[in-house]
């Protein structure tokens, strides 16, 4: 294929066909085939597009106020990075009336994570937007690199989930924000789906799907992109020519998740509509009145403050099996079992969870975070 036109050879003399005009404009030149409808369109009506989705997702799933502060969950990786730009144009061009920050969270993987968060501060110049990082060893005192020494890499990504989930939490809230966005795309979200049927996850099976969660003592999460794929995601990073970290997280690959992903790209590959339809599916399953009864009510951790239904968090579980070198025994049921004997001497602890700091206290950590692009805390 030239730059002008593409020679198609078959039974006949090769014939010279002219370039596909755009299905949409039907001006330009078609250079890329959606993988989401198989629409053959130009690069503009292509950022059209995948912009205006995002757009109506937004404005439909009724995701902000006027005057929210908003806490992007920045990676550097292509999902969150093209989230950060999407949030900015989108707050712009529709007067959203957002605050947006950045929010990053160093787990400590050497050889991945500071190489991504060397992205992240990219972003953060090229977007002008207030960036705060929080660490895992600061938080929990374990790195990832540390925590896989002594569980393995069969167990490490449930500890992972779990201290990352909470350290978003606690960014969030020390930043003062009311709300947190993700880069959750279409293709995690259908993954989750079917990863809660094989595991047969009844109660997380019928709130995996929701665009937004909050509850009483969390800070409100989102995902813009839940209706957007993987695949858009990628060819929208390419064409901006967006500043991304591209390396997948070197524990990742023995991740259960992995397999549902092998599945689900095999159903995209024979129906493309496969990821949506799961989507659609989740969204239909409801617990029944009586399951809904027998969930246990929420508390807070008896330990760090953080919500929970048990009288310890999972992150003050696990940290705790940790410090006790009884990684695996933290991650069984925590209702059916207890540590015996009283915790080691000199072990750590996380620090209380404060969801609503005070305005002074909220106003001097965000002063801060605006004098320099880089703060762990």
């Amino acid at each position: 294929m030239t730059n002008q036109f593409r020679v198609i050879r078959n039974r006949n003399p090769s014939i010279i066909m002219p370039p596909r005009p755009c299905e949409l404009c039907h001006t330009a030149r078609a250079i890329l085939k959606r993988p989401k409808t198989g629409q053959q369109i130009c690069k503009e009506c292509f950022f059209k597009v995948f912009e205006t989705e995002v757009h109506n997702t937004i404005i439909d799933g009724q995701l902000f106020k006027p005057g929210d502060r908003v806490a992007i969950g920045a990676s550097g990786g292509k999902d969150s990075t093209v989230l950060a730009h999407c949030m900015k144009v989108l707050n712009d061009r529709y007067n959203y009336g957002l605050e947006l920050f950045l929010l990053s969270i160093d787990e400590g993987i050497t050889g991945y994570r500071d190489d991504s968060l060397e992205t992240v501060k990219r972003n953060q110049q090229q977007y002008d937007l207030p960036l705060k990082i929080l660490s895992y060893d600061e938080l929990y005192g374990w790195t990832m690199d540390k925590i896989v020494e002594q569980v393995g890499r069969k167990n490490n990504c449930t500890f992972c989930g779990v201290f990352r989930r909470q350290a978003l939490d606690r960014g969030a809230a020390q930043l003062g924000v009311d709300h947190i966005v993700t880069g959750h795309n279409a293709d995690d979200i259908a993954e989750t789906v079917l990863m809660n049927i094989m595991r047969g996850d009844i109660a997380r099976l019928g709130r995996c799907t929701q665009i937004t969660t909050q509850s009483e003592d969390t800070i409100k999460r989102s995902k813009p992109f839940k209706y957007a794929y993987e695949k858009e995601i990628v060819l929208y990073a390419h064409f901006k020519k967006l500043d991304y970290f591209s390396t997948e997280c070197i524990y990742s690959p023995d991740a259960y998740r992995g397999h549902a992903r092998v599945f689900l790209k095999d159903l995209e590959a024979a129906r493309p509509s496969a990821i949506v339809d799961i989507i659609h599916s989740g969204e239909a399953f409801e617990l029944r009145e009586e399951a809904k009864t027998l969930a246990k009510a929420q508390q807070t951790c008896l330990r760090c403050g953080y919500i929970s239904s048990n009288d310890l968090c999972k992150a003050c579980t696990m940290l705790e099996g940790l410090e006790r070198g009884l990684p695996k025994l933290a991650i069984k049921d925590r209702r059916s079992k207890e540590f015996e004997g009283p915790m080691p001497e000199n072990a750590r602890t996380i620090p209380t969870f404060r969801r609503n700091p005070t305005n002074e206290a909220s106003k001097s950590t965000v002063d801060e975070v605006n004098k320099t692009s880089d703060i762990s805390l």
